[in-house]
């Protein structure tokens, strides 16, 4: 059966979706695959975000990751946003929901580091979620 894709969902694509996507390919790549797009974007990945990520995760974002606009995005089944009102009309999938995370963007490393800890229990439950059936229907 085809792995569901999920993409991860942010005005800039630089921080939050970035974070999520790093996090879900290391973790959940046997379960979903993950892809993450805004509807702008950015020059850089957040240089805190990657930062924190690599400290923590050993992933170094900037050599895996670029922020990327919506419309170069795969089809997608499953839309996570991060909590930034993004509404994606033109992003069809089968199922949504908002993960209402704060930007850690211009906030101290326990930010980020409480971000990527909150997006790595979510992801945990997200990936729980689509073993069992979600994004399959």
């Amino acid at each position: 059966m085809k792995k569901p894709v999920v993409a991860f969902i942010c005005v800039h694509n630089s921080c939050r979706s970035q974070m999520a996507e790093a996090l879900a390919v290391l973790h959940h790549a046997d379960v979903f695959e993950a892809c993450s797009g805004g509807t702008e974007t950015k020059a850089a990945i957040n240089p805190d975000a990657v930062r924190i990520v690599k400290q923590l995760y050993g992933v170094d974002m900037e050599l895996t990751q670029k922020p990327k606009l919506l419309a170069a995005l795969p089809p997608v089944d499953i839309v996570i946003t991060m909590g930034c009102n993004v509404q994606c009309p033109h992003l069809p999938c089968k199922y949504r929901e908002d993960w209402g995370l704060d930007d850690p963007t211009g906030k101290g490393d326990d930010a980020f580091m409480l971000t990527a800890k909150v997006i790595e229990s979510k992801l945990e439950d997200l990936a729980r979620r689509i073993a069992a059936g979600l994004g399959n229907t």
